[in-house]
């Protein structure tokens, strides 16, 4: 992925895996157990003349071989984070005079919990919905259709160290001690990443145009003490769901 093309994507809202293109696998050893919460902000300028900004804030729990993202929801919008809505339209009599009720489910990936895991040298990714207990697995194909690219690095670190290693040292000056400012710039558009050697995380990611036409910046708080109740390990009696399931 070109610089521009990687940019031209970062003007969206899309999830921490479009921000690096995946690159060989990055050894786990030296990267600590973190728990952290994942503010985000994007402001795009259209050719109308219109300014549209988005904010919002996931959750993340990062041990050995596992991440675990979500969406924070506002107050009450918890029942609906499920994605499972009832249609009135199709409640029914049926011809006992019984009521008959088809339930349609709606997948969300958005505001459903992300599990990104590997198992067998290989990187999966599931959805769960913990209102009904359902696991829902997402095969290869559809990882576009979810926003993600496949790539183990870009969970677990949210960036790649080896692509952050290749940015040039910044002359920005860090606050945050073990941490260095790394940034680059083209035709244009910048990325800058704040970098934490120690934690293996960027604290903050900013990308965007000299134009102003869209910016997007990631910044990450390290949350403690870690959490010692893992959500991937309260999955018993789950069902397990195809993401075919749920299309129409």
């Amino acid at each position: 992925m070109k610089f521009k093309h990687l940019i031209a994507a970062l003007s969206l809202t899309l999830p921490l895996s479009h921000f690096a293109m995946a690159a060989p696998a990055t050894p786990e050893t030296a990267a600590p157990d973190l728990d952290i919460r994942i503010q985000n902000y994007s402001r795009v300028l259209t050719p109308e003349g219109v300014t549209r900004e988005a904010r919002y804030e996931e959750t993340l729990l990062r041990r050995a071989k596992h991440v675990w993202i979500a969406r924070v929801l506002p107050a009450g919008m918890h029942d609906h984070a499920d994605g499972d809505h009832s249609d009135e339209k199709t409640n029914k009599k049926n011809n006992s005079g019984n009521a008959k009720e088809a339930k349609h489910k709606h997948f969300n990936h958005v505001v459903l919990p992300r599990h990104v895991f590997q198992e067998n040298n290989k990187t999966q990714i599931e959805f769960v919905n913990t209102k009904d207990k359902e696991i829902i697995a997402i095969p290869v194909s559809e990882y576009d259709n979810v926003n993600f690219d496949g790539s183990w690095e870009n969970a677990f670190y949210l960036l790649d160290p080896k692509l952050v290693k290749a940015m040039p040292l910044s002359k920005k000056a860090s606050t945050i001690s073990g941490a260095q400012w790394r940034e680059r710039e083209m035709n244009g558009n910048f990325q800058r990443v704040l970098w934490d050697e120690q934690k293996q995380i960027p604290l903050i990611i900013e990308s965007g145009d000299k134009a102003g036409t869209f910016f997007r910046r990631v910044e990450v708080k390290l949350q403690a003490p870690l959490s010692t109740k893992l959500p991937w390990q309260n999955l018993k009696g789950y069902a397990q769901k195809e993401y075919a399931d749920f299309l129409d």
